[in-house]
Parts: C-alpha cells; structure tokens; sequence
C-alpha cells in the first residue's frame, strides 16, 4: 500500500509517517529525537534508501555508451530519474534538467558559464539581501572578472524583499536578479514570479535558489518564468551530494562548458573539440547514479503525501510554536512575513544561539544555530546569529513541545 492511501482526508497520519523515517526513532542524551533542522537537512524515508540501496545491489554501472545489460538498466533509471524531476518542476523538456552536486554547484554553474559569458564592465547584478552565500559569492567572483557589479536588494524589517526598490532600481545596466523563492533563515517566501517579471521587463534574467521551496511549496518553473531555478535533494527527503539545475534551453544552448571532460563531448582532436547535446554539455565524468535515483523516489514520496498538505501541517506546527516561545521572556522571533515556509529564527536575551543550541541538544531537540550562510541578512537584522527551527511533515507536536521546554531551560540556566 503507498504511503498516500494511508493518509487521513485533509490531513497527515503522522504515526504512519514517522514509521516510513528510521532516524526519527532513536534518543538523544536519554530524550526522544526532535529533529528540528529540516531547513539544513531533512530526513530520508524507506522508501528513498531501499531505491538507493537496489540500484547499487542490482544495477550498479555506469550509465551512457554501455552495451551491456547493468549499464542499460542503470541509464535507463537515470534519465527515468531525469524526467520525474523534471515533471515535478514543470520543465517542458527533460534536457532542461541539469544534473548537479546540489544548489551550490548549480548555482556556480550559471554564474560561470552564463556570467561568463554575458557579463562585462558597467553590468549589474542584483542579489537580495536575504540570499545564501551560494547566490551571493559566485557572482562576486564572476564580477571581478568581468568588471560587473553586485548590488543587494534591500529587505524589509519582517524579512520580505522591498519590491518597491526593486521596481524604482531595474534598469537597463541590470543583467541578472538573483533570490531565493524561500529564505532558509526566516522562512519568508518571495513572491518570484513579480520578480520575474520586472527582470524580465529590462532583457534581465532571474536565477531562483529554490533549495528551500522545494519540499515547502510547489515548484512549477513555467508559472514563475524562471530562467535558472537550482535545487537539491537532500532538503526534499533526498541523498546529500545531488541537486539540478533547471535552465531555459535557449539559455543553456548559448552557454559554454562550466566543466569538461568524459561524457559532455561530442569527438575530442588535438585540434578542436566538440561538445554534446544538453543536458549531457554540463554532465562530465561519471554522475552520481544512486543519487539521482534516489532524488526521483523522494520526489515521487512528497508527491503521495501531497506538497500542500505537508505545507498546511508545517505552517500550523511553526504557528503553534511561535505563540509559545513568544510567551518566554526574552525570546524574540525574526522574520515576521506574511507569507512563511515551516521555518523559525530565534534569538534570546540570555544566550547566544550557538548556547541555545548546546543546551537544546541535551534535551534531545536538534535545531541550527549561527549565521545559516546569511551573513548580509544577519548583518540587516543586527545580529550575528539565530537559532533555527525548521520542520518538516514528520514533525509533530510533541516536537514542538520539546523545543518550548527545551527553551525554558535555557532561560532557567541563564537568566
């Protein structure tokens, strides 16, 4: 039976759920584990390490070019792996998909080939705020090498990007606008699409961050008009080590190699070499099977359970445990946006985070302490750190009381 035919109407059977998780099941310093860092990593079901587990037990090859029946099965799985993703994101091909290490080679990907490529002295990319240091730092490199420019786009006090400056901003030396459709340390989502548009109004393109919306939201790249949107498994249920990055083909026809080897050539001369069709062009070496594979099954779980039920579940899991910790004393909650993912910042008058999160551990709750890869936004909210709370749709209440409780006792040992 699918995990989706065990579902209650309109809601998550959580028992059911948690029983489909085998890392949920442990203690921690003699607690149960209430695993609160989904934002950083989630996770992995059954499911997702059998599939893992069955390709390297069964079909371990390597994929393209083999005759041999391992080889054709292990291709015919990867590519298969390919087009759930790419059905899942609404890519109108699968040669769109980009198989990658995650969002942060993805992300470097485009900054490379594509800034590369495109960018020269005098242009402006436009990087918000709130971005990871992964949007942020590749196209400062690039911009040194171009003569290019990075600027921020401002956020407001509750963490939502300033369209309005955004709007007055946009002009013609604007070549790329650069944010994230959800902010890993507040939660916040980005109205992308708006976005979209007004890059798009001055020939700009838009390269989404969408590690965090993935397993939150549902993903539809045509809707957004997105021109780059990168992504990784290992925040949708998935294997660490394997991400995508989608790319309007017309866009990634133009771009040149980001890294060259086996597998993204066509015929290789001392003379000249010629470079493979997409998606294979940005594919060199031997790619990362099992995950892939694995990236497909965690899609296809999320799908059973349904994107917008786990969302509605979050979003009242991360309500209920605002209106808590707002009744400690001391406890201040950053990013107040109207529009949230599952995600929690916090900070407390009587200890650092990185102290919140050490005594947080002792009582079995696992939540992210420090500066979440967002030191400009950190920088924004005058603060050098958060603790984070991030939940995902095994997450239940006793969690969330776990973690009140586990915040009184900070307040107890400090204050």
């Amino acid at each position: 039976m699918s995990l989706s035919n065990r579902m209650e109407t309109g809601t998550i059977d959580l028992t059911q759920t948690r029983e489909e998780f085998p890392a949920l099941h442990q203690q921690v310093a003699g607690h149960p584990l209430a695993y609160l860092d989904n934002a950083a990593t989630t996770q992995r079901p059954k499911v997702v390490l059998a599939a893992i587990m069955r390709f390297y037990e069964r079909d371990n090859a390597n994929v393209h070019r083999g005759v041999h029946t391992l080889s054709q099965r292990a291709t015919d799985s990867f590519e298969a792996a390919r087009s759930t993703i790419a059905r899942w994101i609404n890519s109108s091909t699968d040669e769109q998909v980009v198989f990658t290490k995650g969002c942060t080679e993805a992300l470097n990907l485009v900054a490379a080939s594509w800034g590369r490529a495109n960018l020269k002295e005098g242009d402006v990319v436009l990087v918000s705020t709130m971005e990871h240091h992964s949007n942020i730092v590749p196209w400062q490199l690039i911009a040194e090498q171009t003569g290019a420019k990075v600027e921020p786009i401002p956020v407001t006090d509750e963490v939502e990007l300033d369209l309005d400056w955004l709007s007055n901003r946009i002009d013609g030396t604007v070549k790329a606008v650069c944010v994230k459709a959800v902010c890993n340390a507040t939660g916040t989502i980005n109205p992308v699409k708006e976005v979209a548009r007004l890059a798009h109004s001055v020939g700009a393109i838009i390269v989404v961050d969408a590690a965090q919306a993935l397993a939150h939201t549902k993903v539809d790249v045509q809707d957004w008009d997105a021109d780059f949107v990168s992504m990784t498994a290992h925040k949708v249920y998935g294997p660490m080590g394997i991400g995508v990055l989608y790319g309007k083909r017309a866009l990634l026809e133009k771009m040149p190699p980001y890294q060259s080897g086996g597998g993204m050539i066509r015929s290789v001369t001392f003379e000249a070499t010629t470079f493979a069709e997409l998606p294979d062009k940005f594919e060199p070496g031997t790619p990362n099977v099992g995950g892939a594979i694995g990236f497909a099954a965690a899609i296809e779980f999320l799908a059973g359970v349904g994107v917008e039920r786990v969302a509605k579940h979050e979003e009242q899991l991360t309500e209920l445990a605002e209106r808590q910790l707002e009744e400690i004393p001391g406890v201040t909650i950053h990013g107040r946006a109207e529009n949230k993912a599952g995600i929690l910042s916090f900070t407390m008058d009587c200890a650092h985070p990185h102290d919140i999160g050490t005594v947080l551990d002792h009582y079995g709750v696992a939540v992210r302490t420090g500066h979440h890869c967002c030191q400009p936004l950190m920088k924004r909210l005058g603060i050098p750190a958060t603790a984070r709370a991030s939940f995902a749709m095994y997450n239940n209440q006793s969690d969330v009381q776990a973690l009140v409780d586990a915040v009184h006792k900070v307040r107890e040992t400090f204050a």
